[in-house]
């Protein structure tokens, strides 16, 4: 009987470890700490802003404060590197932008492996570039633009958040398609470099619509299109460019997402995709994404944003090599 009991009791407590083991993988009563968000872009940028809008829904949630950090440089790769060397137990995660999967054709050795080191959440926001100028360019049709810059080579100057950036790929198509000569002018993140147009310092760019609502509303900056396939009512009747232009295929929306990183247990990123998509549902945060000039998303499912993500690589790295610039940064 002792022998029984002794058998039972053995069988029991590794029961028990096998039921803990079982709990822990799955985040009992995830997140029990401060959870860190990554944001490898400079404050008040659309990226920024969107994330600590979901920062404050998940520290009520949870009732423990989901904090943002941002880590800028090498066009988001410093914070994107901090992130992919963090414990794979979703207390440090990342929010980025569609430059996740611009810079691994962008950069000829990125500091990390953006598909082995991350495991992607949702999407959350869309975000349309516009093409923006200051209000002393004497053009107001898309047409009349490249008319003015093809009769002033190398005159007219137009800024972005940073070479290689989205913004700065936009720009590089459109000179391509049109065949203009413009110089570019790098800042370190949206709100300089569209602020420098406003201020005549350069004479255009394509930007986040989100981070120049502010200036087009004070008449400090004037739209002639948008990026997107439909207009944003937040920056008033601008027309896309496929319908002010010869180039009718032309569309370039950036995104921000969530990523865990890679490894980190699924219960915890299904946890997180799961409430991500309660925080998108309110009418509130919607109203606030589109306020921004930004494009409030429907979280796909996990394997959606997965192929999306995997499309989007894809479809950057074509772009980036067709304009010569494969691994030059």
């Amino acid at each position: 009987m002792r022998v029984t009991n002794t058998v039972a009791c053995v069988l029991a407590a590794g029961a028990g470890l096998l039921f803990a083991s079982a709990a822990l993988a799955q985040g009992p009563g995830y997140p029990d700490r401060p959870v860190k968000i990554i944001v490898p872009f400079a404050a008040a940028g659309p990226t920024d802003v969107v994330a600590r809008l979901i920062a404050q829904k998940l520290s009520e949630k949870y009732g423990h404060q989901f904090y943002i950090e941002n880590m800028t440089g090498a066009g988001g790769n410093l914070g994107m590197a901090a992130a992919a060397k963090a414990p794979a137990d979703g207390y440090t995660i990342l929010f980025v932008s569609s430059s996740f999967t611009v810079n691994p054709s962008l950069y000829a050795k990125p500091p990390y492996d953006a598909e082995k080191d991350f495991a992607p959440v949702t999407k959350a926001a869309g975000s349309p570039n516009g093409l923006f100028v200051h209000p002393d360019i004497p053009a107001r049709p898309v047409k009349e633009l490249v008319e003015l810059t093809r009769a002033n080579p190398g005159k007219l100057s137009y800024s972005s958040s940073g070479a290689g950036g989205v913004p700065h790929l936009v720009m590089e198509y459109l000179k391509q398609r049109f065949e203009l000569d413009m110089v570019h002018v790098p800042y370190k993140n949206s709100p300089q470099s569209i602020s420098d147009i406003a201020a005549g310092h350069v004479s255009l760019a394509f930007a986040e619509a989100g981070a120049s609502v502010p200036l087009i509303k004070d008449g400090k900056l004037r739209a002639l299109a948008v990026s997107a396939a439909e207009r944003l009512p937040t920056i008033g009747d601008v027309a896309p460019m496929r319908e002010v232009s010869d180039a009718k295929d032309f569309e370039a929306v950036s995104w921000h997402a969530l990523f865990a990183r890679s490894g980190t247990p699924a219960p915890i990123v299904t946890k997180l995709h799961d409430e991500m998509t309660r925080i998108m549902s309110k009418p509130e945060i919607q109203q606030k994404i589109t306020n921004l000039g930004l494009i409030p998303l429907n979280p796909p499912s996990i394997p959606d944003t997965e192929t999306y993500i995997k499309s989007e690589t894809a479809k950057w790295g074509k772009l980036v090599k067709s304009l010569g610039l494969e691994g030059s940064q």
